[in-house]
């Protein structure tokens, strides 16, 4: 990250807060409706994600195949609701 750019958190802006929040909420529901899984990791990770999907990747739902864009691995399964989340809220 340069030297100008402001960190920009959840907390500071209502828009990314509701997206955080939404995550968590995504999570709890989808977990309570599989009455499988953990929740824990997409709503402790839900403020970072939100973050990163929204300021710092680059990515277009309309381009999926975009050679350019950028990848985001998730390497523990128990952690998919998160990725999930974001896919839906980011219009994939």
């Amino acid at each position: 990250m340069n030297d100008s750019a402001a960190p920009l958190s959840p907390a500071a802006d209502p828009k990314l807060r509701r997206m955080a929040n939404a995550l968590r909420a995504l999570a709890m529901d989808a977990v309570e409706q599989a009455k499988s899984g953990h929740p824990g990791m997409p709503m402790g990770m839900a403020d970072i994600a939100t973050v990163l999907w929204t300021q710092f990747l680059r990515f277009d739902p309309q381009a999926p195949d975009w050679p350019d864009r950028d990848r985001f691995v998730l390497s523990n399964g128990h952690g998919s609701m998160l990725l999930y989340g974001l896919l839906h809220l980011t219009g994939y």
